[in-house]
């Protein structure tokens, strides 16, 4: 038997949720959303639209998975339009709609909104990161507690993970995004500041990321 909830009590368990967690703490998480040939396109490349696509969504679940007890607030930024009815639970995430002209001023405004609303301590990651925990996420918050920022390098140059206590803008201006400078460019900006660095991490944007991982077998065993 299911359980419908109206509109009010909708509110109502939401805001018994936000109580319940750390309001001075703030988890963005950026999502691209999944529709058949717009995600995972250099994936799809070797794979085709359809096992990328599947690929993209078992990541997408993975992350909810590990982010959905955390006790903090959590804030979903879709590319193209909120889902309203999806693995985002309306109960657990804000959903909110990326907005800029680049990946760069995308991230800024999300920051920018977080600290206007009187959050302390915010993180930013993807939503297709598999080789992530919810400890990481922990260690990361307990991270800010000693450091400005806190950030997780991947292997393809770029981050899966960046933290900070005030929004720092010259973070996101400058860089060329998917290129392997990225990481290099951010640590200048963040030069003589007290910065935590995660373990380097690998993100799946590539066939060579996931060829050799068993959990992604499933997906490739007619590639």
């Amino acid at each position: 038997m299911s359980i419908i909830l109206s509109n009010s009590q909708k509110k109502d368990a939401k805001a018994i949720h936000f109580h319940l967690v750390n309001s001075k703490e703030l988890l963005i998480i950026f999502t691209r959303n999944p529709v058949l040939g717009k995600c995972k396109t250099r994936l799809a490349a070797k794979v085709g639209n359809q096992v990328a696509l599947d690929i993209y969504k078992f990541l997408l679940n993975h992350t909810a998975s590990i982010t959905k007890e955390l006790k903090v607030h959590k804030q979903v930024y879709y590319s193209d339009g909120i889902w309203e009815d999806d693995i985002w639970d309306n109960l657990i995430f804000d959903k909110h709609l990326q907005q800029g002209a680049d990946l760069g001023e995308r991230m800024s405004n999300a920051f920018l909104h977080g600290f206007e609303q009187g959050f302390e301590k915010i993180i930013i990651i993807g939503s297709d990161m598999f080789d992530l925990s919810k400890n990481d996420l922990e260690d990361a918050f307990s991270a800010l507690d000693h450091h400005d920022y806190v950030i997780g390098p991947a292997h393809d140059g770029g981050y899966y993970l960046l933290g900070m206590k005030s929004h720092t803008v010259t973070v996101f201006q400058n860089k060329d995004w998917g290129k392997d400078s990225v990481f290099k460019e951010t640590m200048l900006n963040l030069k003589n500041k007290k910065v935590f660095q995660l373990e380097t991490r690998n993100d799946i944007d590539r066939f060579e990321d996931l060829k050799n991982n068993k959990a992604f077998q499933p997906y490739l065993k007619n590639i």
